[in-house]
């Protein structure tokens, strides 16, 4: 069967789009959150971000009912986010109910209060359907993942099925969420430890699929960030973190028969996730002890980000979120926009053997191969590489964000040195750190011959071969050799390891 992904760089799509901002509002059991998305696309960049903690799920009275300072609280948040939306002329601004709403008896006054305040209908959507679209969101932010999809909010659990492109069949909403689990600990560890594998027992779905667990939610996303921390793990970015599932369960163990203050002083941790990271721990320590999956991955996508994917047609469902990414970000600021594809073209086939994982990888370095040319030359390669090692980027795990920064510093002329190696040695091989060097040496050898001109570079070609690494001219190139492309082919030997370079005309 044909993959139906779309990677490649597509200059004139691209730079012809005319983006479209998008909101939505997550009417959560813990926060209030709107964020505005620059675009309804592939790879959407958040425009504005801010939530309220209104706490509706700790809202409820005894007979199950909002009270009314509940209410107000939650409509004091949603107009204030109404208005942003209508200030920054968001012409769609969709709100997305949860656990708090569905389960409250007084779910519709709500509402009813929303649509009455704003002309906006909220939608309220049921467990099953937040485990999907929370899945839709880890499909919209990774590379065809597969496993299953835990996604912890202030009420409730989602578990589902992620089948690569596909949300799997076996899915479920449990209410352990981090408020009612906080409550459960209020009896004691061992009472709520009981309640919560009672629950799983009667809901988890197996782990059928690839033994991976992917993390959604805040609470556990505090536990990547907290041991990021620990074990100064050189990239700080939560997204695409991954870590043996046995070494998250004990670290998730030990916080969660954690005092508050201790909590407090973990390094890196949220101040606002101190009140209920205990109960976030707790959650994941059972359902790991249930589940056993051999790797946990941290996701910054989730519910939000899968309503957004839902509403994009197929074939911009099927476009690659790291390449559509980094085109969004490089070629605006390029000198040369198209140059961007002639080099993914130019280098295609230097590397024999690439999969169509490291491809992609490729191109976005190609699509990002101009973005400091504005910067100062003594700044432009080590800038570049810290910039892009903690980039927002999605469909790429922490392995892949080094190569990337890597090939980038190169492509600047900066040198993969001691520190730089030692830096990356826990998530970069040295063949795939040899391997970002050579792209970037090359990179900037295309750049140097042609001036960033795609039709002269279009009439070379690069080669890498056992005794030399050589640039085939063709004659009606009309472009003469210098010293300073000399320089950059014999930089891009050394790299390779191979003594000879030379300039070949065809």
């Amino acid at each position: 069967m044909d993959d139906p992904r779309v990677i490649e760089i597509d200059t004139d799509r691209v730079l012809s789009h005319r983006p479209v901002h998008y909101g939505i509002i997550d009417l959560g059991s813990n926060s209030i959150r709107l964020v505005v998305y620059d675009d309804l696309g592939r790879a959407p960049f958040p425009r504005f971000n801010e939530k309220s903690l209104a706490a509706l799920g700790a809202g409820l009275d005894d007979d199950g009912r909002f009270t009314r300072k509940a209410i107000d609280n939650a409509l004091a948040a949603i107009r204030r986010f109404d208005a942003i939306a209508k200030a920054m002329d968001v012409p769609q601004v969709d709100i997305l109910a949860t656990e708090a709403t569905r389960k409250a008896k007084n779910g519709d006054d709500l509402v009813s209060a929303i649509r009455a305040e704003t002309g906006m209908e909220p939608r309220v959507i049921s467990g099953e359907d937040e485990a999907y679209y929370s899945t839709l969101g880890v499909i919209s932010g990774f590379f065809q993942p597969r496993g299953l999809v835990g996604d912890i909010g202030g009420g409730s659990l989602e578990v589902a099925e992620v089948l690569g492109d596909c949300v799997g069949d076996r899915r479920a909403s449990m209410p352990l969420g981090a408020l009612p689990v906080r409550a459960m600990l209020e009896d004691g560890i061992d009472a709520a430890k009981k309640q919560i594998d009672d629950i799983l027992d009667g809901a988890l779905p197996p782990m059928l699929t690839e033994p991976v667990f992917y993390a959604v939610g805040g609470g556990w996303r505090a536990l990547a960030r907290v041991h990021i921390a620990m074990t100064n793990h050189p990239i700080s970015v939560p997204h695409g973190y991954e870590m043996p599932a046995k070494e998250l369960s004990s670290l998730a163990k030990k916080i969660a028969k954690m005092s508050t203050d201790e909590i407090a002083a973990l390094p890196d941790v949220p101040g606002r996730r101190v009140e209920t990271l205990a109960a976030s721990a707790l959650v994941l320590w059972r359902v790991f002890r249930k589940l056993k999956p051999e790797r946990a991955v941290f996701s910054a996508f989730g519910l939000r980000e899968g309503w957004l994917y839902s509403q994009l047609g197929e074939a911009e469902q099927y476009r690659d979120p790291l390449v559509e990414g980094a085109l969004a970000i490089g070629l605006p600021v390029a000198r040369v926009p198209k140059f961007s594809e002639a080099l993914g073209n130019w280098t295609a086939d230097l590397f024999p053997g690439e999969t169509q994982s490291e491809r992609r990888v490729r191109l976005a370095v190609c699509a990002l191969t101009d973005i400091a040319w504005r910067d100062h030359q003594k700044v432009r390669a080590m800038d570049s590489f810290l910039r892009l090692l903690e980039f927002p980027f999605i469909g790429i795990s922490h392995g892949e964000r080094a190569f990337l920064a890597v090939s980038v510093m190169a492509r600047y002329g900066g040198k993969v040195d001691e520190q730089i190696k030692d830096r990356l040695s826990g998530i970069l091989s040295r063949n795939d750190l040899q391997r970002a060097e050579i792209l970037g040496r090359a990179l900037l050898l295309g750049h140097r011959f042609s001036a960033s001109v795609p039709e002269i570079l279009e009439k070379s070609r690069l080669r890498i071969e056992a005794d030399a690494v050589r640039l085939e001219v063709l004659e009606d190139a009309s472009v003469p050799d210098s010293d300073a492309v000399q320089s950059r082919l014999k930089q891009l030997a050394k790299v390779a390891g191979i003594e000879g370079a030379e300039v070949v005309s065809e």
